[in-house]
């Protein structure tokens, strides 16, 4: 998420007060055609371009962009040409001297045209905005709220402001205005501001149109709503716009009543006629997987045969994001068939199979790079990761050369993602930002390291990688979000990397307040993973950075955590722990199930004298599946001193597929990083891959007894 800029006032002005007309030159662009004539004026004016033909210019080029067929490729086209750059930078150094409205409906047009959320003029719009939340009246509140969340700051300080501004002036709103406040403030408020925004809306319900119902519909979704009053109420206004709504419309009704747990089988009914009436229809790819993908997700899903010879004709047609939303739909429908039917038809499988022809075949015919992650950033899913992704890797290494700065972020989610492992791309994302750092934005520096810190991988000249990386980061400190600072920390530190002014950013009373202050408004899983990470980081810096002396206040959150801790344990952890107990000479002989200081768990601990014979645990051994306890004193780093001379302690871990790439046995950075503190707190790590111990080779129980004995001993059948 971006972190605002601390507000405060220009110190410089670019443009005076201009008291002539700006009618003239806006009666000009109002008569322009196309983009070209609307630039040949900025060129002509922009000396004297006033705020409000700022605003004028952006809506014009907006009303021409949609016009296009080729949306993605004209954005990119509109966004590089000269004159709109000059207009971007006039825009930017006009925020100040805007009105309210001009100012909101820039920002809103700005966005419009794929701007990047840390775009500077966002940021000071946004910036100038926030001085100004107070006399915002709520229509212009709710537009400034959507343009947030439509950069997913939901949960952001400013966020936070809205919705107290909201909290103060609810009682006061008597018209639908706040609907986009409804939508935008309804995922971060909290369970009072969220039972306030629900009960104004069911009071002014019967007012609603039907975009304006399908609005509050996915905010309700986004919220989980439960408040059934409510729910019947919206669903029952949907029921009535039904026939007016548009495929996707359709999808997303479909998708948030499913959600949400609807049962109105008369409902459901009609949206499914409605699906299969546009699904005969339709001939425009796209659209026709909209459809079969809300069909989908239906109770009962079902196509027939002419609906299905509807998508094999026009596969050839359709880019990867629309084969891969078919395939998602073929897989829920053979599932479902296997579930209830147990009937799954060739047609389905035969389906799948085109499918992943005919993505093949895209990929290999791509000469584009640009175009290819266009389709590719929000692919997700078992057919892609299955069938597509190796095709995936070969294309991009086949269009290495067009990895620049514009796109060497987007490649690093796209590794960071899929968790595949190839050093080509990696070294070439490094050798991109080695080469061309000023032209890159600070914020996108995490999204770049992330997949070096995830697949465990250093590039060639690493120390100079990552050391341009943290110093392009370094002025920025103070301004960037708290949690993007965690999670490059902890990201960091995966990699063995530990920049001190970074981390004294991020460990100091100021810091840590305001991150606080900040998760307070956080869902709980997300306020969760960024907990988890400042502890990991704490844990990490701790061990691996004594001489920083940042101290470990992780022990009570620690604890809490570990108190939920059901103790599950998979099959074959299970094996291994009977197996170990045979092998050492009993059940006293290993512990399972063991924390470490600072709350590492591993599945197997046992010890072995100076003669290499095991050490028995006692009677308060803990059984396999129970709850951890720590049995050393928090904060031991070395264990030395607590075992008799000339022993050692030994842990044993089960690896499964996640601890590892995903094409290749290359072990992850944060099983890495485990290995390396187990071994600072004087443990000798013996990691057991799945692929070793379900192997044909360890097919047996003495196949595998004699390699725990191996690993244990260093020898083999005794």
């Amino acid at each position: 998420m971006l972190r605002l800029r601390a507000v405060c006032p220009f110190s410089w002005r670019a443009f005076q007060f201009r008291s002539c007309s700006c009618k003239p030159l806006i009666t000009e662009m109002i008569k322009c055609t196309d983009e070209g004539q609307i630039f040949d004026l900025i060129q002509k004016s922009k000396a004297v371009l006033s705020e409000k033909q700022v605003e004028c210019a952006f809506n014009i080029l907006w009303q021409f962009q949609k016009q296009k067929t080729s949306f993605l490729k004209n954005v990119e086209c509109v966004r590089d040409h000269p004159q709109f750059i000059t207009l971007h930078n006039l825009a930017t150094s006009q925020t100040e001297f805007m009105n309210d409205d001009t100012l909101v409906n820039v920002l809103y047009l700005t966005q419009q045209r794929a701007t990047e959320t840390h775009d500077l003029l966002v940021e000071a719009l946004v910036t100038e905005a926030w001085r100004r939340l107070e006399r915002f009246d709520i229509n212009m509140l709710s537009k400034f709220s959507f343009c947030l969340a439509n950069q997913h700051l939901y949960f952001s300080p400013l966020m936070g402001k809205i919705a107290d501004i909201v909290h103060r002036k609810l009682e006061t709103i008597e018209d639908l205005s706040f609907v986009k406040l409804f939508v935008a403030l309804g995922p971060m408020a909290g369970p009072e501001e969220k039972e306030q925004l629900k009960s104004t809306i069911l009071l002014m319900s019967e007012e609603l149109t039907s975009q304006q119902a399908l609005a509050v519909m996915g905010a309700m979704e986004e919220m989980e709503s439960r408040n059934s009053h409510l729910n019947k109420k919206i669903a029952s206004i949907l029921h009535k716009h039904l026939d007016n709504y548009k495929p996707i419309e359709l999808l997303k009704i479909t998708r948030a009543l499913v959600f949400l747990h609807f049962q109105n089988k008369e409902l459901f009914v009609k949206l499914r006629e409605l699906l299969h009436s546009y699904l005969k229809i339709s001939v425009i790819p796209s659209e026709i997987s909209i459809l079969v993908y809300a069909l989908s997700i239906l109770p009962s899903p079902y196509l027939d045969e002419v609906e299905i010879s509807r998508i094999e004709a026009v596969l050839p047609q359709c880019d990867l994001t629309d084969l891969n939303s078919f395939a998602t739909s073929v897989l829920r429908w053979i599932h479902y068939d296997r579930t209830y039917l147990d009937n799954t038809t060739g047609k389905q499988l035969k389906l799948l199979q085109k499918l992943d022809h005919y993505g093949l075949q895209r990929l290999q015919k791509c000469t584009n790079l640009n175009l290819l992650w266009e389709e590719l950033k929000s692919l997700k899913g078992d057919w892609f990761a299955e069938s597509l992704l190796e095709e995936t890797v070969a294309t991009l290494h086949r269009l290495m050369d067009e990895i620049n700065y514009k796109n060497v972020a987007e490649i690093a989610s796209f590794l960071s993602r899929t968790n595949y492992l190839s050093t080509l791309l990696l070294d070439r994302i490094a050798s991109v930002v080695l080469q061309q750092t000023e032209k890159i934005h600070p914020f996108a520096i995490l999204p770049i390291i992330l997949p070096f810190s995830i697949l465990n991988y250093d590039p060639p000249q690493s120390d100079e990688f990552f050391g341009i990386c943290v110093r392009h980061l370094n002025s920025y400190l103070s301004v960037l979000d708290p949690l993007m600072l965690v999670f490059l920390g902890f990201s960091l530190a995966t990699l063995e990397y530990f920049p001190e002014d970074l981390l004294q950013a991020i460990f100091n009373i100021k810091f840590l307040a305001k991150m606080d202050s900040q998760l307070e408004l956080l869902c709980s899983s997300l306020s969760m993973r960024v907990q988890l990470r400042l502890m990991e980081l704490n844990r990490a810096v701790c061990l691996e950075c004594p001489e920083y002396q940042i101290p470990w206040f992780h022990d009570r959150f620690c604890q809490q955590q570990y108190n939920k801790d059901t103790g599950s344990v998979n099959g074959a952890q299970q094996q291994i722990y009977k197996m170990l107990a045979e092998v050492l000479g009993g059940v006293n002989y290993v512990k399972a199930s063991v924390l470490t200081p600072y709350y590492h768990k591993i599945d197997f601990e046992c010890i072995l004298d100076k003669r290499k014979k095991p050490l028995p645990y006692g009677s308060n051994n803990i059984a396999l599946g129970k709850l951890p306890e720590m049995h050393w004193e928090s904060n031991t780093q070395i264990t030395g001193s607590t075992l008799p001379p000339g022993a050692e302690r030994i842990a044993l871990e089960f690896l499964d597929s996640r601890a590892f790439c995903r094409n290749i046995p290359h072990l992850k950075g944060k099983s890495a990083m485990k290995k390396r503190h187990l071994e600072i707190l004087g443990y000798r790590v013996i990691q057991i891959p799945h692929f070793e111990w379900n192997s044909m080779a360890l097919s047996t129980k003495e196949a595998r007894m004699d390699y725990l004995r191996e690993c244990i001993f260093g020898e083999g059948k005794s």
